[in-house]
């Protein structure tokens, strides 16, 4: 997936039309329509206003990277967890396993 079909299904997730999403990044509707349809690459100044306006990480948008599959809100939450206290964090592993053990049985039954 290249940058320019990302940000656009990303606006569409979050019902912004290119007008108005224009007006956020502080860039033309012409342009966002430009970078959508990958007739032009955004500048790294602008590319990085795309993706905070998008509320995502530049790895995320290009698909690159060990946060490519990460919103901001996912590494807001790693981060956080690897900051806790080594106690608290094997009780917030513990919990993610139950729910993933959880899910894949889940699945499997229903399958």
């Amino acid at each position: 997936m290249n940058i320019g079909v990302r940000m656009a299904e990303l606006r569409k997730e979050k019902n912004l039309s290119q007008t108005d999403f224009a007006k956020t990044v502080g860039v033309s509707r012409e342009m966002i329509g430009r970078y959508e349809r990958n007739e032009v690459v955004p500048s790294i100044e602008v590319a990085k206003k795309i993706a905070d306006a998008l509320n995502v990480t530049l790895d995320y948008m290009v698909g690159e990277g060990v946060n490519s599959k990460f919103d901001k809100q996912t590494v807001k939450r790693l981060q956080d967890i690897e900051s806790l206290p080594s106690e608290e964090k094997s009780i917030v592993y513990r919990m993610i396993d139950m729910a993933l053990v959880y899910n894949k049985t889940k699945k499997a039954l229903a399958g």
